[in-house]
């Protein structure tokens, strides 16, 4: 009979199927500048937040001043929206956008779970003039 329930469990066990990739929504340290970016849920796609970074800590109200557009110039960087409109999952999600302020432009960007702590996010230009970060999860 024990040898009967096992048997059951290890079926159970087989159907459910892999675990499923980490949730890469939470915050994330970016390799540079000390920055903290909330990934978040934002509809049907992934979106990311500026919470903070070395320059933020210094000066809370830093302003976007290397923005390419002069009209968003007088936001905070502060909260600013970095990652938009990825669409994907549950490891890969493709079609975002990546704003950069250290330059003020925006590339199409990509985002890979490489582990349950770890992202690879890639922008490029075009291809092949692309930049890949890995970020940590900090929570």
């Amino acid at each position: 009979m024990n040898r009967t329930i096992l048997i059951a469990f290890a079926a159970l066990g087989a159907l459910a199927g892999p675990a499923s990739a980490a949730d890469v929504t939470g915050l994330w340290a970016t390799p540079t500048n000390g920055g903290h970016v909330e990934i978040s849920r934002c509809g049907a796609s992934l979106c990311g937040k500026l919470v903070t970074s070395n320059q933020i800590r210094t000066n809370p109200a830093l302003k976007d001043i290397r923005n390419k557009d002069a009209a968003q110039q007088g936001r905070t960087l502060k909260g600013l929206l970095l990652l938009s409109d990825f669409t994907g999952g549950p490891a890969k999600w493709s079609g975002g956008k990546v704003y950069n302020p250290d330059d003020g432009g925006t590339y199409a960007g990509t985002l890979e779970m490489i582990s349950d702590t770890q992202l690879k996010l890639k922008g490029c230009i075009v291809a092949p003039l692309c930049k890949t970060q890995v970020w940590n999860r900090v929570k």
